[in-house]
């Protein structure tokens, strides 16, 4: 009965392709996602009816600075093949160099069978994957990316494995092996935000913890914002409005902690000074800036 009920709960592939949408931004990467989801089902749909199906690799490769909604396409992702029934379970198994190779002779491979187990039925995400092969002959890296290369061939049926990092450094290390080359044919790239989405990925946060923004807050918010967008990598995209959000949320309550009244109203606000203070080295923006 659990089992039956556990079915029941995953969504269909409508919903998600409606979480697909309510994501801000990313439109490329959202259409490419669905031009995926179609193919994959037409070719379902084939496979069903008796018709011919050519070899398709669902491996991937994201390519992006940090923040820019990688992780978060994976699991969805992982979720859409589930729905799809080309997965048999859907989970999304993090890891990077450091879950993957080991510091002696034999120990990687047992290390990353370990990695891959966790992922079997799912998808196994690899997080700056470009540092398995850039740390010379005598690293231990190459020992995971072959191990990973043959289980993505014996399992390519109930395993999908998407590659993640920086774009030039992922460009180089697809190139560094006729394997990965072979392997990894879909290229996902996820551009940085802009300030405007930011903003919304911002608000979006204050709405999911029962904070608002005061008005004269916003555009505030939007020009702090535009600071960080000129150094996206130092920032760090979502990552970056995490943290300014974090940080404000302390500052509000460091500023209520001292204040002889709270009401509800002012428990939810977010004000200017609240987000200067959060914004740490990034100071109030001049009227004349």
């Amino acid at each position: 009965a659990e089992a039956a009920g556990a079915e029941q709960e995953q969504p269909t592939l409508e919903e998600l392709m409606e979480e697909l949408d309510s994501l801000v931004g990313l439109a490329n990467v959202k259409e490419d996602v669905k031009d995926l989801a179609n193919l994959l089902r037409v070719r379902k749909m084939r496979r069903e009816r008796g018709f011919p199906v050519s070899e398709m690799s669902n491996h991937m490769v994201f390519s992006g600075n940090p923040g820019t909604g990688k992780t978060t396409i994976a699991r969805l992702l992982a979720r859409i093949y589930r729905a799809m029934g080309l997965l048999s379970k859907g989970q999304l198994v993090e890891t990077d160099r450091e879950g993957l190779v080991a510091g002696y002779v034999g120990q990687t491979a047992i290390k990353t069978k370990e990695v891959l187990a966790r992922a079997a039925g799912g998808v196994l995400f690899i997080d700056e994957a470009y540092t398995l092969t850039d740390r010379g002959g005598s690293d231990y890296g190459q020992e995971a990316v072959d191990t990973l290369l043959k289980a993505m061939e014996d399992h390519r049926e109930d395993l999908v494995v998407i590659v993640a990092g920086y774009t030039e450094p992922m460009e180089r290390f697809i190139h560094s092996n006729p394997g990965l080359e072979s392997r990894f044919n879909r290229f996902l790239h996820f551009p940085d935000y802009t300030a405007q989405e930011l903003a919304e990925i911002f608000e979006l946060r204050c709405k999911g913890s029962g904070y608002i923004l005061a008005n004269d807050a916003r555009p505030f918010l939007l020009r702090l914002l535009e600071q960080g967008c000129r150094d996206p990598r130092g920032f760090g995209n979502a990552r970056g409005v995490r943290n300014l959000f974090e940080r404000t949320v302390s500052a509000q309550a460091n500023r209520l902690a001292h204040e002889p009244q709270v009401t509800r109203e002012t428990l939810m606000l977010l004000t200017v000074d609240d987000l200067c203070a959060g914004g740490g080295e990034a100071h109030a923006p001049s009227e004349n800036a």
